[in-house]
Parts: structure tokens; sequence; C-alpha cells
């Protein structure tokens, strides 16, 4: 006589399964990817007001052509050089006639003082590398928070970082990041 088939109970394995999903679904991390931090430029007002033009002595030209490589004002530079070349042309310390010109403004922590009229211009090409592009970014950027770091450090003694952020708009009043980009086009190699 053959023995009867005896049930196996799955409602006990259901459980299991389910506690296992719950355990990877919230022990699991995802990557989230942040993308730049820019601002964009606040919208332009219906009635614009006449504004001066800009004076070449007053733009950094930074191009990035198709093989990769950086010509700044005409020039081939490594990117290793652009943060001192991007400080050296915002403070014009020397006031040279080929570098950006100063203009007096009012500060609410420091009063009056001199703020470049300087931009960086940043243009690449179509076939620029996504790692070029970025590695040159992050240079401009570094730039403008070693000035800022730097004048912390000779107004409050302490690293742009550590100010309060009262303190930290008064800085970045006083040393505005000025990068402008314009659409990528065939510059060439």
């Amino acid at each position: 006589m053959a023995r009867p088939l005896q049930e196996i109970n799955a409602g006990s394995m259901a459980d299991i399964a389910f506690l296992l999903l719950i355990f990877f679904l919230v022990t699991t991390t995802m990557d989230i990817d942040s993308g730049i931090l820019r601002q964009l430029p606040p919208p332009k007002p219906d009635k614009e007001e006449p504004q001066d033009p800009i004076k070449e002595r007053n733009v950094y030209i930074v191009l990035i052509n198709s093989f990769d490589q950086l010509a700044v004002e005409g020039e081939l530079m490594h990117v290793s050089k652009l943060c001192d070349g991007v400080k050296e042309f915002i403070t014009n310390p020397k006031e040279k006639e080929n570098l950006s010109e100063k203009r007096e403004k009012d500060n609410p922590l420091f009063g009056k003082i001199e703020i470049s009229k300087g931009v960086v211009s940043l243009q690449n090409d179509r076939s620029t590398s996504y790692a070029r592009y970025i590695q040159v970014q992050n240079e401009l950027v570094r730039a403008f928070n070693e000035l800022r770091d730097e004048f912390s450090m000779r107004r409050f003694g302490m690293h742009f970082n550590e100010l309060d952020e009262e303190k930290q708009d008064a800085v970045k009043a006083a040393i505005p990041i000025t990068i402008s980009e314009a659409e990528p086009k065939n510059i060439g190699g």
C-alpha cells in the first residue's frame, strides 16, 4: 500500500523571503548623482538697464579644443597653471594694463573696497572630453575659492568656510565668482 503524500507548508518560506527582501531594501545604499553645483543668474528684468560694455582687458578667455588642449588668452597653457593665472588676472596686484580693472563698491562689512571687473570666459569645443571640461571648471572655481579664502584670512584671520553666514556673504560680494560659459562650438585643433 502506498503512503499518503505529505504537504509542505510554504507559508513560513514566504515570510522568510519577505523578510530578506525588506532587509536588502533597508541596508542597500543608492548612489545619487548630484551634478555640478552652479547657480544660474537671475532672470533678466523686463526693462533692461543699459550696461557698460565689457572692455577686452577685463575678459580672461579660456578655450578648450577638441584635443583637450587649453588655450588661455591665445596661448597654450597646462591646466595646472590655470588657477594661478586666474588669480593673477582677477587681483591684478601690479596694476598691469593687460589684466582686469577694478572699481570701488560699498560693502556692508568692509566699507568701500576695490572689486575686480574681470570676467573669466570659458568656451569648449563640441568634441572636448567631459573629464577635461570638469577639470578646467574645477580649476576656475578653485581659483575663486582660494581668493576668497586669502581675503578671509587677511580680514578675519579665519578661513572662508569657518566664517558665519554674514561674513561669508560680505566676502562673496567682495570676490564674486565671475565665470561666463559660452555655448560649445567647433573651435578646432
